[in-house]
């Protein structure tokens, strides 16, 4: 008899298992993947070519999250379309902690309405990291031009715009929409050319054939130091450290003028909650560290912000409309 209860017991328990087993395994099996995180290498893909800033960051925070996490972090440049194409191969990842994305103010903000069909959702497809660090711009020209000052260049500009051009490292780029909003606020219609990359862009500004462009001041400091370019002012509200001469263009007499480029980190959306969190606080560490902090501030010129996911979800809220709205007025469009 006892034997009997004991078997009826024991296939009762099984029969149950074995309805729970679609879900309640399942569940099992994910915490423990989740428990496992990281088992094998992750890639960090940088939507732009090796040597940017974009690209600097991104290596930067692979070694030391590597480091942190025990796994190989492997950088991933996949360049193409302003970020573009980088990004939309992200967003159809697996958010399983595997795939992150170094994502800029071009692709998470001004893409959203640069391009009339963009394979990706900066908000929809992403979940936020971290806010890496802002990017102040310098407005830049040929020595050879006659300038001195912003003032100066805004004459020669209203004198004859229909001859006047600028560059910038590719349509949609901050550099790009930066040269559309100074062109918007003294009243001028100029011709954009845009370049594959910051260095072609530059050589023609140096060699007279562009009349100016916004750039990073890292890459155009090695040209300013041979005499090829002269900068005239930074883009930021705030003068800069690595260039505490350089007037703001508000200081030069543009009132208004104020935009930096910005740096994240991202992944496809629906990351499990302890990844995230995880990521968060690598990288959040990460970029606090002292000789981070100095690299990217005394080197190549940012203001590290080591900013939280809440943090980069509130700045793209606020950036996609401005920019949308700077592209509207502008009428830069990308197929």
């Amino acid at each position: 008899m006892k034997h009997t209860d004991f078997t009826q017991r024991r296939s009762l328990l099984l029969a149950g298992a074995s309805l729970m087993a679609p879900s309640a395994l399942l569940g099992a099996h994910s915490a423990l993947a989740q428990d496992k995180w990281p088992s094998k290498p992750i890639t960090y893909v940088v939507p732009f070519t090796p040597g940017g800033s974009t690209d600097v960051i991104g290596r930067v925070i692979a070694q030391k999250l590597g480091d942190a996490l025990g796994q190989p972090v492997i950088v991933d440049n996949r360049p193409g379309a302003a970020g573009a194409v980088g990004a939309g191969y992200v967003a159809k990842a697996k958010p399983d902690g595997y795939t992150l994305f170094g994502g800029t103010i071009s692709t998470h903000a001004i893409n959203a309405s640069l391009y009339k069909n963009l394979p990706y959702d900066p908000v929809k497809d992403f979940d936020p990291i971290a806010l890496v660090a802002f990017l102040p711009n310098v407005l830049i020209v040929d020595p050879a031009l006659g300038v001195n000052s912003v003032a100066d260049l805004i004459a020669l500009l209203k004198k004859d715009p229909a001859r006047r051009t600028f560059a910038s490292s590719g349509a949609g780029t901050s550099t790009h929409l930066a040269g559309e909003m100074l062109a918007d606020m003294i009243g001028v219609k100029l011709t954009h050319i845009p370049y594959k990359g910051t260095p072609p862009a530059m050589l023609d500004v140096s060699s007279g054939q562009v009349t100016f462009m916004f750039d990073q001041i890292t890459a155009a400091l090695p040209l300013v130091q041979a005499g090829k370019l002269k900068l005239l002012a930074v883009t930021t509200a705030k003068r800069m450290a690595l260039a505490p001469e350089l007037p703001t263009m508000q200081e030069a007499g543009v009132k208004g003028f104020e935009m930096a480029s910005w740096q994240a980190v991202y992944a496809p959306k629906n990351l499990p909650a302890p990844i995230a969190q995880r990521l968060a606080s690598e990288i959040h560490k990460i970029l606090l560290a002292p000789e981070v902090k100095d690299k990217l501030t005394n080197q190549l010129g940012m203001e590290v912000v080591a900013g939280s996911p809440a943090d980069l979800a509130a700045l793209m809220q606020k950036e996609i409309p401005r920019w949308g709205e700077l592209v509207r007025k502008s009428g830069a469009s990308v197929d």
